[in-house]
């Protein structure tokens, strides 16, 4: 039994050195995603975004023409994506994925424009990337990304 003691307590330090302090709440950061956005609006004299029920603001700048992408589509897109400093994360040029391959934000997003059309995404943290870095866009960033939809396939 006294053997055992020592294994106990190694096992107690080494389970409470890997609890983490980092406590991430998420509706905290949907609030806090949700100011940043309305000052991004503002500052950037943005109007007529809509809000969906998920947190996610589109604006609609070139409908499109012919039917809606599902997300059973594969899309094809020219997009820009930034943080909300304006710093440039991503630019694709004629991009063919499934729009299941995407982010939530742009899942939700894409199947409001057609062939042709130009939609502005602003996307909250938990829609992008959440609380995970993902290459130049650190944790918890809203996204800002600017898509053109040249077509799709179902």
């Amino acid at each position: 039994m006294k053997k055992l003691i020592p294994v106990f307590c190694l096992l107690i330090l080494t389970f409470s050195a890997c609890k983490k302090s980092d406590s991430f709440d998420p509706a905290k950061q949907a609030i806090a995603d949700d100011g940043e956005i309305q000052a991004y609006l503002t500052t950037n004299n943005i109007t007529g975004a809509t809000k969906d029920a998920s947190g996610l603001y589109y604006k609609v700048i070139t409908p499109g023409t012919g039917n809606y992408p599902t997300l059973s589509s594969t899309i094809t897109v020219n997009s820009t994506g930034k943080l909300l400093n304006g710093t440039v994360v991503d630019t694709e040029n004629a991009l063919v994925t499934p729009l299941t391959n995407v982010i939530r934000g742009w899942q939700i997003g894409v199947p409001h424009i057609n062939t042709g059309g130009r939609l502005l995404l602003i996307v909250p943290s938990a829609l992008g990337y959440g609380n995970a870095t993902a290459g130049a866009i650190p944790k918890n960033s809203v996204l800002v990304f600017t898509i053109d939809l040249l077509g799709y396939n179902n």
